[in-house]
């Protein structure tokens, strides 16, 4: 695809960021450290300048919210019994980390030796647990599992519910070890999440790494503009064409790199828009391979939730709260003279990781438990009071595609999951089901009286049944990986080396959750944050050569 005869943004940059989500904006925080670089970052939201973004609760007004959220769709999903999900994607700087569930989670030491064990040099748990420490600034202080100082803010929880106490301690009566912190290599237990939060605010990648170096007269910063494709000559990643807020279609060259930043979702769109890609998803649409690249918009994978739903009696749970005058007054008030209480909530405050069955050589399914209950993200909570109680399957098997829906770039992707096409997800997802009833079982819950509200006490214990019913119930955690696969030379699927760089194309490389070629055990806002920070100290040591 030769250049644009489009107008030049104000000369070459070194840099050119597309996308100021997660990634995006610690890449532009450590590029432009450098004041002899010029980068620019491109971000297709606006600013984070609506109040939602910030009080933590307002996850519930940002998902679904055309202000915030691209709103995306799946295909109807045969796994989910021909229903489509809603796919939350951040419409704004910071990216996913401005609306998502704030968790703090980095998997399990497991996942990242299993890449090194794919082949990718540098990627193992030892390797890259440094990346993590130097992101963080933990309640904790530094130690060998923590950093301090840095843009990533970790706190605890500031609100408590004797319902989740009581939670944990029956899965302590189940077998599940009670601990303090998820991420120390070995997540498997049960403890209150640790969260992204500064004193009761949320503390996105935009707050944290962007907004303090904006004043840097080397980064240039620019919202509201459409990616419409990367300028490629002679083998090289040479630019990017987008069409800025007032409609004109610009390009931006750069004498460095162009570094794609925009996210599962995004990135492989992108790509095939710019030719790059397998020739089986790009003729249809019209479009000339300029790079084959057979792994572009495959291998996409995603944990999804059996959102379990449990009525209780003589324990107080949000839902009461919420549908009180009274209540919500009072949940404001904590807020605005302690910043505590409900509205410093996560979308989820405690956290199980455990077997599906014994013969899992390691934990493989997340619980998050909730002290609320709800039919989906939009509608109002319930009128009874109800905890929801969520598994997913940390390690599916099951993997979908990103395709193009049509050459125009403001047309939303066609998102295809593939949720529970395999035998061992739909085996993972009955006896998640299975856990979470004996969960609930437990005596330390018997004086609440849980009964079974979804998926219901009438879906009989068969294989088939609860399969069945997870397909019913099941919905997305919104933590889509691995649609711009790293892998070495010789997988056919890889799209990037163990640096990040394109394979077969100069001047291009992907730094976002698409690169991960097998999903972590846990949510992947962190482990993104990280695939960010290592990306940037390998651009930046191999601009040194």
């Amino acid at each position: 695809m030769s250049g644009s005869a489009s107008p030049v943004l104000d000369g070459d940059y070194d840099y050119i960021v597309v996308g100021a989500g997660t990634a995006g904006c610690i890449l532009a925080n450590r590029l432009s450290a450098d004041a002899r670089r010029r980068v620019l970052l491109l971000e297709a939201g606006g600013r984070d300048n609506w109040i939602w973004f910030h009080i933590p609760v307002g996850y519930l007004f940002a998902i679904g919210n055309p202000r915030a959220d691209w709103m995306f769709r799946t295909e109807a999903e045969a796994g989910l019994n021909g229903r489509s999900l809603a796919y939350p994607r951040g419409k704004v700087i910071g990216g996913c980390s401005a609306i998502n569930a704030m968790i703090s989670m980095r998997g399990q030491a497991a996942d990242y030796d299993h890449w090194r064990q794919l082949g990718l040099a540098g990627w193992s748990y030892d390797d890259v647990l440094p990346h993590f420490r130097a992101l963080e600034d933990h309640f904790l202080g530094a130690s060998a599992a923590h950093g301090a100082g840095g843009g990533w803010r970790v706190e605890a929880p500031r609100v408590t519910w004797d319902v989740l106490d009581a939670v944990r301690d029956a899965a302590v009566e189940m077998g599940v070890r009670a601990i303090d912190d998820f991420n120390t290599g070995d997540n498997e237990g049960v403890s209150y999440f640790h969260v992204n939060q500064k004193k009761g605010r949320r503390w996105s990648s935009a707050r944290g790494f962007l907004k303090p170096v904006l004043n840097r007269p080397n980064l240039r910063l620019m919202t509201h503009v459409q990616v419409e494709r990367l300028v490629v000559e002679g083998g090289r990643a040479t630019g990017v064409a987008f069409r800025g807020a007032d409609g004109a279609v610009l390009t931006a060259k750069a004498r460095g790199e162009v570094i794609l930043s925009a996210g599962a979702v995004a990135t492989p769109q992108i790509l095939q828009l710019s030719g790059i890609g397998s020739a089986e998803f790009l003729r249809p649409q019209g479009i000339e391979v300029v790079h084959g690249a057979e792994g572009v918009g495959r291998n996409l994978q995603d944990h999804l939730q059996q959102r379990a739903i449990y009525r209780v009696e003589g324990v107080k749970t949000l839902n009461e709260t919420y549908h009180s005058l009274i209540g919500r007054g009072l949940m404001g008030l904590d807020y605005l003279l302690r910043r505590r209480g409900p509205l410093t909530m996560a979308p989820s405050q405690l956290g199980l990781f455990t077997r599906s069955d014994p013969s899992r050589e390691r934990a493989n399914i997340e619980f998050h438990i909730q002290p609320l209950s709800l039919d989906k993200f939009g509608d109002p909570l319930h009128r009874f009071p109800a905890i929801t109680v969520s598994a997913c399957n940390l390690r599916p098997t099951s993997r979908g595609t990103i395709t193009l829906r049509s050459r125009n770039p403001k047309d939303a992707p066609v998102i295809a999951p593939h949720y529970l096409t395999t035998d061992d997800d739909r085996r993972v997802a009955a006896d998640a089901i299975r856990v979470t009833r004996r969960l609930m079982a437990q005596p330390r819950l018997a004086r609440y009286r849980p009964s079974e509200y979804l998926p219901g006490p009438s879906v009989g214990d068969d294989d088939a049944a609860l399969a069945k019913a997870a397909g019913d119930i099941g919905t997305t955690i919104f933590h889509p990986v691995g649609t711009a696969k790293m892998g070495r030379a010789d997988d056919p699927m890889a799209v990037v080396d163990e640096r990040l760089r394109c394979h077969g194309l100069a001047g291009l490389r992907i730094v976002d959750a698409s690169i991960m070629p097998t999903i972590t055990s846990g949510n992947t806002n962190t482990p993104t944050a990280m695939i960010a920070e290592k990306g940037a100290a390998m651009i930046v040591a191999d601009a040194r050569l």
